[in-house]
């Protein structure tokens, strides 16, 4: 798996340092939508991903960061006793009763000013402090500073994801990135297959592509979705069902990726047809009919026979049928026919498609079994 982001703390005048915040789902996918990795490297990552902090088993799916403990209200912002015994500014502060940097509580803990809400805000105090502390803030306040990095580690705050207890909060799944990792993958199988990768692990691509869509849900049932699967949600959180119900990007990504397993693409102005990631199990076993509207809006059905299916591209309806052989029918309104036995249009037809001429009545796409 890779680093998201990278932390960077300057030191001093020659040095900066590195940290890492934890495991992103974000992070996994920009790195397999970048065409960085070999299809090889985009499997390893999603063998690492699926047995990773992100899986969350109950929904198959995936969250956007590791879910995590926060600590009780009493256990924020306590400074350690090391620290306060380290720093003559502080031991005098408390002494003197002071309270507009540090305090004591009946415990013994110390605390930053509850009203402290970054670090300007100490050190402004430090440096409203009463002259008799002058020298001292002089020499401990950048030490004072990292203190209170270290304490609250603002450079590492995420946000609502890694403070909230609900919706957007801890352990929540985003639908939208997930769809954004479905189509990542997608892409990776698709260079595994146009670079004659192994069957291996082309197989084992779209074992995750189709686990990751299964996970998405929308064939769940209500009970473990939390809600009408069609209806479109947000997020699931970590203790219920999907909240949230709203659209958001998400049905972009599903859309390329459902075009994507139908194999329709466009190449030098040709419109093609290449299904390979289309699984035999979504041709009808029966005959059956598709309903759809026309460019001039009208209602119509096309009959479909046992081993076939169906979709419109720019409202032209799009039959594929199992075949022992490849080649592509053209129909057109006037009735006359039209054959390619190459998987792709020529770009006369391919034009007229796309500029909704009406042209055209219906597409008949034949695959080999």
């Amino acid at each position: 798996m890779y680093h998201a982001y990278n932390l960077m703390t300057v030191e001093n005048d020659e040095e900066v340092s590195i940290s890492y915040l934890p495991e992103m789902l974000e992070g996994q996918v920009a790195v397999l939508s970048s065409g960085y990795l070999s299809p090889t490297q985009a499997l390893q990552l999603l063998d690492g991903l699926k047995h990773s902090a992100l899986f969350r088993e109950d929904q198959y799916s995936y969250i956007l960061y590791p879910n995590k403990e926060l600590p009780r209200f009493d256990k924020k912002n306590t400074m350690p006793s090391e620290k306060v015994a380290q720093s003559k500014l502080l031991k005098k502060l408390v002494a003197n009763g002071n309270k507009q940097v540090i305090e004591q509580d009946i415990k013994g803990n110390y605390h930053f000013n509850s009203n402290f809400n970054n670090a300007k805000s100490l050190s402004e105090a430090l440096n409203n402090l009463d002259e008799a502390y002058e020298t001292l803030v002089i020499d401990e306040k950048e030490n004072l500073l990292q203190i209170f990095e270290d304490i609250f580690d603002h450079k590492s705050f995420t946000g609502r994801s890694g403070t909230f207890f609900g919706y957007e909060g801890l352990g929540s799944i985003y639908w939208h990135m997930v769809s954004k990792l479905l189509l990542a993958v997608q892409e990776n199988c698709w260079l595994a297959i146009n670079t004659n990768e192994t069957p291996e692990v082309i197989g084992k691509l779209l074992d995750h592509y189709y686990e990751i869509n299964a996970g998405i849900g929308v064939h769940k049932s209500p009970e473990l979705y939390g809600a009408f699967p069609t209806d479109p949600y947000s997020h699931t959180p970590a203790t219920k069902g999907a909240q949230q119900p709203g659209m958001t990007g998400q049905v972009k990504e599903d859309i390329l990726s459902r075009f994507g397993e139908l194999g329709v693409f466009v190449n030098n102005g040709k419109l093609c047809f290449k299904p390979s990631l289309l699984q035999t199990k979504e041709f009808l076993q029966t005959a059956s009919t598709f309903s759809f509207t026309n460019l001039n809006k009208e209602k119509q059905t096309i009959a479909l026979q046992e081993n076939s299916l169906c979709f419109t591209y720019c409202q032209v309806p799009v039959v594929y049928t199992l075949s022992n052989n490849e080649k592509i029918e053209v129909v057109f309104n006037n009735n006359k026919h039209m054959e390619f036995n190459e998987m792709h249009l020529n770009v006369e037809v391919s034009k007229s498609i796309f500029e909704r001429k009406g042209d055209v009545n219906h597409i008949i796409v034949s695959i080999k079994k």
